[in-house]
């Protein structure tokens, strides 16, 4: 149970720090990630909001997966899409008149804050192996499918989703490319640390 309950408590701070991240991206004007960009273009187009669409289109991913490896949908991955939704319409409901650079040097500051966030919650709430991501889900069943390794897949993935934003007026821009390039680094130089960490027995007292 106390395993549990800590595995829960990273889970959760893990997204609340990935959703101010996307947030801070998202805000910066410079480009976010080519998922949260097609976010963004979806709420530029239909209206609703940039954190409705994150449950949206992670439910069809849900949906998607498990029709892809022709199993009942995993029901937990509904949460995190849920959590995250929630998280990222709250961070811009608190930020979006305190952060919004006007400056080149100020959005790159932005940027770079945000996808050093995002590695950071990615990182934390992997450890807690709680619900899965329906992005990552989608991801490996793609290397499964096509036997292609998971670099190769994210890489499709992430293209296919830059085209979708492009059509839908999404937040692509140079941001985008350097989002891509480095929050794996940083999800890496984290998650020894963050294991480190969840791995300390007082933490689970």
């Amino acid at each position: 149970m106390r395993l549990l309950q800590a595995g829960f408590h990273y889970y959760l701070a893990g997204l609340i720090v990935l959703t101010l991240g996307i947030t801070l991206t998202i805000q910066s004007a410079l480009g976010a990630s080519p998922f949260d960009a097609l976010l963004v273009g979806l709420y530029r187009t239909f209206g609703l909001t940039i954190g409705s669409w994150e449950i949206v289109v992670g439910a069809a991913m849900v949906f998607c997966n498990a029709i892809a490896e022709k199993k009942r949908p995993e029901y937990y991955a509904l949460i995190s899409a849920f959590i995250t939704g929630l998280g990222i319409d709250a961070w811009l409901f608190l930020l979006r008149d305190w952060i919004a650079p006007g400056t080149w040097i100020g959005q790159w500051i932005c940027t770079g804050a945000g996808i050093v966030l995002i590695g950071l919650g990615i990182a934390i709430y992997l450890q807690s192996q709680f619900a899965p991501n329906p992005m990552d889900r989608s991801m490996l069943i793609l290397s499964k499918l096509t036997g292609l390794s998971v670099t190769y897949t994210r890489a499709m993935i992430s293209f296919i989703l830059v085209i979708i934003a492009l059509l839908f007026d999404g937040a692509i821009g140079l941001g985008t490319l350097v989002n891509a390039l480095f929050t794996g680094v940083f999800i890496s130089f984290f998650s020894p640390y963050i294991k480190a960490l969840t791995n300390r027995p007082e933490l689970l007292k």
